[in-house]
Protein backbone atom coordinates (compact mmCIF):
# COMPACT_ATOMS: atom_id res chain seq x y z
CA UNK A 1 0.00 0.00 0.00
CA UNK A 2 1.02 3.94 -0.94
CA UNK A 3 1.47 5.62 2.82
CA UNK A 4 2.62 8.70 3.35
CA UNK A 5 2.86 12.64 5.28
CA UNK A 6 1.39 15.79 2.93
CA UNK A 7 1.50 19.45 4.21
CA UNK A 8 -0.85 21.47 3.50
CA UNK A 9 0.47 25.28 3.49
CA UNK A 10 -0.53 28.80 2.35
CA UNK A 11 -1.64 31.97 3.49
CA UNK A 12 -4.47 32.37 6.25
CA UNK A 13 -7.91 32.20 4.86
CA UNK A 14 -6.96 30.14 1.80
CA UNK A 15 -9.11 27.53 2.41
CA UNK A 16 -6.50 24.59 4.24
CA UNK A 17 -8.59 23.01 6.95
CA UNK A 18 -11.80 23.27 4.68
CA UNK A 19 -9.69 21.18 2.13
CA UNK A 20 -8.49 18.84 5.15
CA UNK A 21 -12.26 18.55 6.38
CA UNK A 22 -13.61 17.85 2.94
CA UNK A 23 -10.70 15.22 2.00
CA UNK A 24 -11.92 13.23 5.32
CA UNK A 25 -15.76 13.61 4.97
CA UNK A 26 -16.01 15.30 8.58
CA UNK A 27 -15.26 18.58 10.77
CA UNK A 28 -11.79 18.09 12.02
CA UNK A 29 -10.39 21.71 11.61
CA UNK A 30 -12.65 24.54 12.94
CA UNK A 31 -13.27 26.88 9.65
CA UNK A 32 -14.29 30.96 9.55
CA UNK A 33 -14.04 33.77 7.76
CA UNK A 34 -11.04 35.62 10.03
CA UNK A 35 -7.20 34.68 8.70
CA UNK A 36 -5.68 32.92 11.06
CA UNK A 37 -7.91 30.75 13.03
CA UNK A 38 -6.32 27.60 12.62
CA UNK A 39 -3.29 28.12 15.24
CA UNK A 40 -2.43 24.43 15.87
CA UNK A 41 -1.00 21.46 13.50
CA UNK A 42 -3.58 19.02 13.33
CA UNK A 43 -3.01 15.87 11.21
CA UNK A 44 -6.04 14.16 9.33
CA UNK A 45 -6.12 10.30 8.53
CA UNK A 46 -7.38 9.07 5.30
CA UNK A 47 -7.70 5.81 4.50
CA UNK A 48 -8.80 4.08 1.39
CA UNK A 49 -7.78 0.66 -0.10
CA UNK A 50 -4.80 1.53 -1.90
CA UNK A 51 -3.63 4.33 0.48
CA UNK A 52 -2.83 5.97 4.06
CA UNK A 53 -2.16 9.84 3.72
CA UNK A 54 -1.43 11.71 6.81
CA UNK A 55 -2.35 15.18 5.67
CA UNK A 56 -1.09 17.60 8.51
CA UNK A 57 -2.96 21.35 8.67
CA UNK A 58 -0.83 24.34 9.18
CA UNK A 59 -1.61 27.98 10.60
CA UNK A 60 -1.50 29.98 7.78
CA UNK A 61 1.72 31.81 7.22
CA UNK A 62 2.02 35.56 7.26
CA UNK A 63 3.74 38.82 8.34
CA UNK A 64 3.60 38.07 12.09
CA UNK A 65 2.19 41.30 14.59
CA UNK A 66 2.70 39.66 18.03
CA UNK A 67 4.28 36.56 19.37
CA UNK A 68 1.37 34.15 18.85
CA UNK A 69 1.89 35.05 15.28
CA UNK A 70 5.35 34.26 15.32
CA UNK A 71 4.56 30.77 16.99
CA UNK A 72 2.23 29.89 14.26
CA UNK A 73 4.43 30.78 11.82
CA UNK A 74 7.08 28.51 13.57
CA UNK A 75 4.28 25.20 13.98
CA UNK A 76 3.51 25.46 10.13
CA UNK A 77 7.54 25.77 8.82
CA UNK A 78 8.21 22.97 10.88
CA UNK A 79 5.43 20.48 9.84
CA UNK A 80 7.01 21.19 5.94
CA UNK A 81 10.00 18.54 7.02
CA UNK A 82 10.15 15.63 6.59
CA UNK A 83 6.66 15.04 4.39
CA UNK A 84 6.68 13.47 1.08
CA UNK A 85 4.33 16.39 -1.08
CA UNK A 86 3.91 19.77 0.02
CA UNK A 87 0.72 20.93 -0.94
CA UNK A 88 0.42 25.37 -1.57
CA UNK A 89 -3.24 26.47 -1.43
CA UNK A 90 -3.73 29.53 -3.15
CA UNK A 91 -6.75 31.11 -3.66
CA UNK A 92 -7.63 31.59 -7.46
CA UNK A 93 -9.99 34.73 -6.95
CA UNK A 94 -7.07 36.93 -6.32
CA UNK A 95 -3.95 37.81 -7.64
CA UNK A 96 -0.89 36.19 -7.24
CA UNK A 97 0.61 38.26 -4.73
CA UNK A 98 3.86 38.94 -1.86
CA UNK A 99 2.14 36.82 1.02
CA UNK A 100 2.24 33.89 -1.79
CA UNK A 101 5.48 34.49 -2.69
CA UNK A 102 6.71 35.02 1.05
CA UNK A 103 5.03 31.39 1.68
CA UNK A 104 6.92 30.03 -1.66
CA UNK A 105 9.72 31.02 -0.85
CA UNK A 106 9.78 29.68 2.87
CA UNK A 107 8.85 26.02 1.29
CA UNK A 108 10.52 25.73 -2.62
CA UNK A 109 14.02 24.47 -0.96
CA UNK A 110 12.03 21.71 1.07
CA UNK A 111 13.64 19.12 -1.65
CA UNK A 112 9.85 17.31 -1.72
CA UNK A 113 7.29 17.59 -4.30
CA UNK A 114 5.03 20.86 -4.50
CA UNK A 115 1.60 20.85 -5.82
CA UNK A 116 0.28 24.17 -6.52
CA UNK A 117 -3.87 23.96 -5.58
CA UNK A 118 -5.81 26.92 -7.27
CA UNK A 119 -8.73 26.91 -4.44
CA UNK A 120 -12.01 28.48 -4.85
CA UNK A 121 -12.93 27.43 -8.68
CA UNK A 122 -16.63 27.31 -7.91
CA UNK A 123 -16.27 31.36 -7.57
CA UNK A 124 -14.94 32.00 -11.27
CA UNK A 125 -17.29 31.71 -13.94
CA UNK A 126 -15.42 32.43 -16.39
CA UNK A 127 -13.16 29.03 -17.37
CA UNK A 128 -10.69 31.12 -19.88
CA UNK A 129 -9.83 33.58 -16.60
CA UNK A 130 -8.73 30.13 -14.61
CA UNK A 131 -6.72 28.63 -17.40
CA UNK A 132 -5.13 32.45 -18.08
CA UNK A 133 -4.22 32.23 -14.28
CA UNK A 134 -2.59 28.87 -14.75
CA UNK A 135 -0.93 29.42 -17.40
CA UNK A 136 0.98 32.70 -15.30
CA UNK A 137 1.94 30.53 -12.44
CA UNK A 138 3.66 28.21 -14.29
CA UNK A 139 6.48 30.69 -14.93
CA UNK A 140 6.30 31.62 -10.78
CA UNK A 141 7.86 27.82 -9.98
CA UNK A 142 8.78 24.61 -11.44
CA UNK A 143 5.21 23.03 -9.61
CA UNK A 144 5.06 18.95 -9.93
CA UNK A 145 1.15 19.44 -10.01
CA UNK A 146 -0.95 22.54 -10.43
CA UNK A 147 -4.22 21.01 -9.38
CA UNK A 148 -7.32 23.63 -9.45
CA UNK A 149 -10.04 22.45 -6.97
CA UNK A 150 -13.10 23.51 -4.97
CA UNK A 151 -12.68 22.62 -1.25
CA UNK A 152 -16.05 23.76 -0.40
CA UNK A 153 -17.60 21.63 -3.49
CA UNK A 154 -15.37 19.00 -2.99
CA UNK A 155 -14.31 19.60 -6.80
CA UNK A 156 -11.27 17.96 -8.24
CA UNK A 157 -10.39 16.44 -5.03
CA UNK A 158 -10.62 12.80 -5.99
CA UNK A 159 -8.18 13.59 -8.94
CA UNK A 160 -5.43 15.43 -6.20
CA UNK A 161 -5.75 12.29 -3.80
CA UNK A 162 -5.17 10.37 -7.22
CA UNK A 163 -2.00 12.80 -7.73
CA UNK A 164 -0.55 12.74 -4.45
CA UNK A 165 -0.68 8.77 -4.43
CA UNK A 166 1.93 8.67 -7.33
CA UNK A 167 4.73 10.09 -5.02
CA UNK A 168 4.32 8.53 -1.97
CA UNK A 169 6.49 5.03 -1.18
CA UNK A 170 4.87 1.21 -0.99
CA UNK A 171 5.08 0.82 2.71
CA UNK A 172 2.62 -0.61 5.33
CA UNK A 173 0.39 2.18 6.98
CA UNK A 174 1.48 3.96 10.04
CA UNK A 175 -1.71 4.51 11.85
CA UNK A 176 -4.88 1.91 12.32
CA UNK A 177 -8.03 2.28 10.18
CA UNK A 178 -9.42 3.08 13.23
CA UNK A 179 -7.34 6.40 13.87
CA UNK A 180 -8.74 9.55 12.34
CA UNK A 181 -6.62 12.06 13.80
CA UNK A 182 -3.62 13.10 16.15
CA UNK A 183 -5.53 15.42 18.80
CA UNK A 184 -8.23 14.66 21.70
CA UNK A 185 -11.54 14.71 21.46
CA UNK A 186 -11.71 17.19 24.10
CA UNK A 187 -9.33 19.43 21.74
CA UNK A 188 -12.07 19.63 19.39
CA UNK A 189 -14.75 20.27 21.33
CA UNK A 190 -13.28 23.17 22.32
CA UNK A 191 -11.98 24.40 19.20
CA UNK A 192 -15.79 23.77 17.80
CA UNK A 193 -16.65 26.74 20.51
CA UNK A 194 -14.00 29.24 19.68
CA UNK A 195 -15.06 28.92 15.68
CA UNK A 196 -18.55 29.71 17.09
CA UNK A 197 -17.00 32.86 18.91
CA UNK A 198 -15.41 33.90 15.81
CA UNK A 199 -18.21 33.42 13.46
CA UNK A 200 -20.56 35.84 15.85
CA UNK A 201 -17.84 38.05 16.50
CA UNK A 202 -15.89 38.35 13.39
CA UNK A 203 -13.02 41.16 13.68
CA UNK A 204 -14.37 42.43 17.15
CA UNK A 205 -12.51 39.68 18.88
CA UNK A 206 -8.74 39.15 18.76
CA UNK A 207 -7.38 35.65 17.92
CA UNK A 208 -5.84 35.62 21.56
CA UNK A 209 -9.60 34.03 23.05
CA UNK A 210 -8.31 30.28 23.93
CA UNK A 211 -11.04 27.64 24.50
CA UNK A 212 -10.09 24.26 27.31
CA UNK A 213 -12.28 21.54 28.02
CA UNK A 214 -12.16 21.81 31.82
CA UNK A 215 -14.78 18.60 32.37
CA UNK A 216 -15.55 15.89 30.19
CA UNK A 217 -18.02 13.00 31.55
CA UNK A 218 -19.69 10.49 28.85
CA UNK A 219 -22.10 7.92 29.04
CA UNK A 220 -24.62 5.74 27.03
CA UNK A 221 -26.34 8.25 25.95
CA UNK A 222 -25.10 11.56 26.49
CA UNK A 223 -22.21 13.91 26.86
CA UNK A 224 -22.14 16.45 29.53
CA UNK A 225 -18.83 19.08 28.28
CA UNK A 226 -17.64 22.26 30.11
CA UNK A 227 -15.87 24.90 27.95
CA UNK A 228 -13.73 27.45 29.54
CA UNK A 229 -13.35 30.89 27.30
CA UNK A 230 -9.87 32.55 28.27
CA UNK A 231 -9.39 36.12 27.21
CA UNK A 232 -6.97 39.10 28.11
CA UNK A 233 -8.85 41.89 28.49
CA UNK A 234 -12.59 42.87 30.48
CA UNK A 235 -14.15 44.02 27.09
CA UNK A 236 -13.21 41.47 25.33
CA UNK A 237 -15.10 39.41 28.27
CA UNK A 238 -18.19 41.26 27.57
CA UNK A 239 -18.78 41.16 24.11
CA UNK A 240 -18.82 37.35 24.78
CA UNK A 241 -21.23 37.25 26.48
CA UNK A 242 -22.80 39.39 25.25
CA UNK A 243 -26.37 41.71 26.35
CA UNK A 244 -27.87 39.31 29.00
CA UNK A 245 -25.87 36.42 27.73
CA UNK A 246 -27.38 36.66 24.42
CA UNK A 247 -24.14 35.68 21.97
CA UNK A 248 -22.40 33.07 24.38
CA UNK A 249 -25.89 31.44 24.65
CA UNK A 250 -25.87 31.35 20.94
CA UNK A 251 -22.42 30.38 20.74
CA UNK A 252 -23.04 27.36 23.26
CA UNK A 253 -26.61 26.78 20.83
CA UNK A 254 -24.09 26.16 17.46
CA UNK A 255 -21.51 24.19 19.11
CA UNK A 256 -23.54 21.88 20.91
CA UNK A 257 -25.27 21.13 17.43
CA UNK A 258 -21.77 20.57 15.78
CA UNK A 259 -20.56 18.52 18.72
CA UNK A 260 -23.90 16.10 18.69
CA UNK A 261 -23.11 15.77 14.87
CA UNK A 262 -19.30 14.97 15.54
CA UNK A 263 -20.18 12.32 18.57
CA UNK A 264 -23.40 10.92 17.51
CA UNK A 265 -25.01 11.33 21.05
CA UNK A 266 -26.90 14.08 22.94
CA UNK A 267 -24.68 16.91 24.30
CA UNK A 268 -25.10 19.19 27.19
CA UNK A 269 -22.66 22.13 27.18
CA UNK A 270 -22.17 24.59 29.90
CA UNK A 271 -19.35 27.33 29.24
CA UNK A 272 -18.03 30.46 30.64
CA UNK A 273 -15.71 33.01 30.51
CA UNK A 274 -12.92 34.39 32.76
CA UNK A 275 -10.36 36.83 32.26
CA UNK A 276 -6.36 36.47 32.81
CA UNK A 277 -4.53 39.20 31.47
CA UNK A 278 -1.39 37.89 30.58
CA UNK A 279 0.09 34.54 29.23
CA UNK A 280 1.87 33.78 33.03
CA UNK A 281 -1.45 34.04 34.38
CA UNK A 282 -3.18 32.07 31.97
CA UNK A 283 -0.98 29.30 32.28
CA UNK A 284 -0.58 29.36 36.22
CA UNK A 285 -4.53 28.90 36.24
CA UNK A 286 -4.50 26.21 33.45
CA UNK A 287 -1.81 24.09 35.57
CA UNK A 288 -4.11 24.65 38.16
CA UNK A 289 -7.10 23.14 36.62
CA UNK A 290 -4.41 20.74 35.48
CA UNK A 291 -5.19 21.86 31.67
CA UNK A 292 -1.81 22.02 30.98
CA UNK A 293 0.96 20.46 31.90
CA UNK A 294 4.91 22.13 33.14
CA UNK A 295 7.56 22.40 30.68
Amino acid sequence: MKCGFVSLVGRPNVGKSTLLNSILGMKLAITSNVSGTTRNVIQGIYNDSSAQIIFVDTPGIHKPIHKLGTLMNKKAYNTTDGVDVILFLVDVTKEFGKGDRFVLDKIKDKGVPIFLLLNKIDKIKNKEVLLENIQKLKDVYDFFEIIPISATKKDNLDELIKCIKKYLSETDAIYSIDELTNVSTRFIMAELVREKILELTREEIPHLVTCYVENYEEDEKCVHIQVLVVVDRENVKKIIIGKGGSLLKEVGIRARHDMEKFLGKKVFLETYVKTLKNWRDQEKYLLELGLQEED
